[in-house]
């Protein structure tokens, strides 16, 4: 217990799925942590369970406005930052000669352009604080071998592995004590998973267990989570630039026979 105690934490995309496993493993680890979601809805009721140190508030990770106050009210009501966890994401089906524009567009700009700005609102606030800090962004396996079937969503998480680095990089050059790291799962049994598997707007908790095969295993969200918690404690802290992989070995060994 105690390992982030007294950090101050952003996630986004906290409502559900990843980043409600991050905000509740890092208050349990004591923590302050701002929550963040289009879904104000769950994304209160996240708040509320987690008690006096947590915080909701309603961001479109898009906007450039949402993203500095965001910020800065995590700086007025908990007094600094320290941890920012780009986790907000979304996914939309087709291959490079299917997917629209508009859903590539779309895609990339939650994915990508959202991990862009909250890099960029977020470090002026971390050196301001003097801590250092630790950024991690929430990447995938499809920025390493790419997917066929979701060509934006390849594109957009490849796009965060090499924007994790440049940021990565300019914090040493800096000498600001920001860390920043990507994390690249293969599947995780989340609602969004789902829904794009499936179309269903909604699913049980089994219905989303139903995703894990022998075939094709798929992680818990709090598997995340806990290498969420490690990137952001000082346990790791001359981890810096790192492509983290949670994939069952799935990249050691390409598919066969596609």
């Amino acid at each position: 217990m105690g390992r982030v105690a007294g950090k101050v934490c952003i996630v986004t995309g906290a409502a559900s799925g990843m980043g409600k496993a991050d905000a509740e493993r890092l208050v349990a680890e004591g923590a302050s942590v701002v929550l963040t979601d289009l879904n104000e809805k769950d994304g209160q009721a996240v708040a509320n369970s987690l008690g006096e140190k947590a915080l909701f508030i309603r961001h479109d990770v898009t906007s450039e406005e949402d993203w500095k106050k965001v910020v800065q009210t995590t700086v007025e009501t908990f007094g600094r930052l320290d941890v920012l966890v780009n986790n907000a994401g979304m996914m939309a089906l087709g291959s490079v000669v299917d997917c629209t524009i508009e859903d590539y567009r779309r895609v990339n700009a939650v994915n990508s352009e959202g991990v862009f700005l909250g890099c960029k609102t977020a470090i002026p606030a971390m050196e301001a604080a003097g801590n250092g800090g630790s950024i991690i962004n929430m990447s995938s396996v499809a920025a390493l071998h790419g997917m066929s079937f979701v060509a934006a969503y390849s594109a957009s998480k490849g796009a965060v592995a090499a924007l994790t680095k440049s940021v990565a990089l300019f914090c040493r050059e800096r000498r600001n004590g920001i860390r920043c790291n990507s994390i690249h799962p293969d599947g995780v049994k989340t609602p969004m998973v789902f829904k794009v598997a499936t179309g269903a707007e909604s699913a049980t908790r089994e219905e989303i267990e139903s995703l894990s095969t022998e075939a094709h295993p798929m992680c818990e969200p709090e598997d995340i989570a806990a290498l969420v918690l490690y990137l952001a404690s000082d346990e790791s802290s001359f981890v810096n630039a790192a492509e983290m992989l949670i994939d069952n070995a799935s990249t050691a060994t390409p598919p066969i026979g596609v």
